[in-house]
């Protein structure tokens, strides 16, 4: 949406212009009805006088003339000052209010801690970007191109213009405050580089990285990454499973875990399922008669997992429940245990 104070600034410069143009035809009129000029002499006589360049007459003046030139000479004087000085103050002051929303984004995103910074706003940034903001996730997209800069503001995404391979770019980021990064950016070696610079200012931040090649598989988990994702190979995996499995494939592809009210897979902490003060097994728990959700993974504190566990399975803290249900099931969990 326009800041109010812009369409302040163009309504003035939209007058002036239309007091020029007045100035103007009076000029071309006044020129052809006192001295008889023809069109285009009375346009040019129009023009050096009210841009006062001191071009001689193209006849000379009678006192007539010369009088209605007086008047043309201060009018446009006048209007075309107020002109200059609206659209210079139009400049100035959307130069201001672009720094000032740069600096009240900075504040707000000094502000995050345990949010998600995103590397680049490509097809794969965008994707997450819309994942999170789903999810209701804090996070901050870097974007070295400016061009984007406009689609970052409509889509209403905190962002900073910048290298993310400068160290500078990821503080203002909050990449030491973060818990997670997503470096999806196009070309594999830039990951590298970003991925090596974030895991040397956080050591403990979650980093997940794009890559195009297999070459470049180990090289990003050598350098810090926790996961490392080939678009190539799953969408390729996808497709053959299409063949292979077709039902499987579309019964997953249905399931949602994007959105407000379609979700199917909810992932859980345990400390939110129950206080920790003693262990309660899936069976205890009983989310199957309380919300009509499903247990259908588990992982332990370890990150170990394990699908479709046993109902005598003591949950730990720490560990964390995966669960399957309808939308209105998921709905019904997240209000028993009050979970965001």
């Amino acid at each position: 949406m326009t800041n109010p104070l812009i369409r302040f600034f163009r309504t003035k410069i939209y007058t002036a212009i239309f007091l020029l143009i007045i100035i103007m035809l009076i000029g071309v009129f006044g020129y052809i009805m006192i001295s008889g000029y023809s069109w285009v002499d009375a346009f040019y006589m129009t023009v050096i006088t009210m841009t006062t360049v001191g071009f001689g007459e193209v006849v000379p003046l009678d006192e007539e003339a010369k009088i209605f030139t007086i008047f043309l000479i201060l009018a446009s004087v006048v209007i075309v000052g107020y002109a200059l000085s609206v659209i210079t103050e139009y400049i100035l002051s959307k130069n201001n209010i672009e720094e000032l929303k740069q600096k009240k984004m900075q504040k707000e995103i000094d502000g995050f801690r345990n949010h998600v910074v995103v590397c680049g706003y490509g097809r794969n940034g965008k994707q997450a970007v819309k994942k999170l903001m789903a999810h209701k996730r804090e996070f901050v997209v870097i974007e070295r191109n400016r061009d984007l800069e406009e689609r970052l503001q409509m889509d209403n995404v905190p962002y900073i213009i910048g290298n993310a391979n400068e160290d500078e770019v990821l503080i203002r980021a909050g990449i030491d405050r973060a818990s997670n990064f997503i470096s999806a950016l196009p070309n594999d070696a830039d990951n590298l580089f970003v991925v090596l610079s974030t895991r040397q200012i956080n050591r403990n931040i979650n980093i997940i990285s794009r890559a195009s090649n297999e070459s470049s598989y180990d090289k990003l988990k050598f350098a810090g990454a926790n996961n490392v994702i080939l678009p190539d190979n799953i969408g390729g995996s996808h497709m053959a499973s299409l063949v292979v499995v077709p039902g499987l494939m579309e019964f997953i592809d249905n399931l949602s875990i994007v959105g407000k009210n379609n979700i199917n897979i909810e992932e859980v902490a345990v400390e939110k399922l129950y206080s920790g003060k003693s262990s309660k097994t899936i069976k205890d728990l009983d989310l199957r008669r309380k919300t009509g959700c499903t247990v259908i993974g588990y992982k332990d504190e370890n990150g170990e997992y394990i699908v479709n566990p046993e109902a005598e399975l003591e949950l730990a803290i720490n560990s964390k429940i995966i669960v399957l249900g309808r939308p209105e099931q998921i709905e019904a969990l997240n209000s028993t245990y009050n979970i965001d």
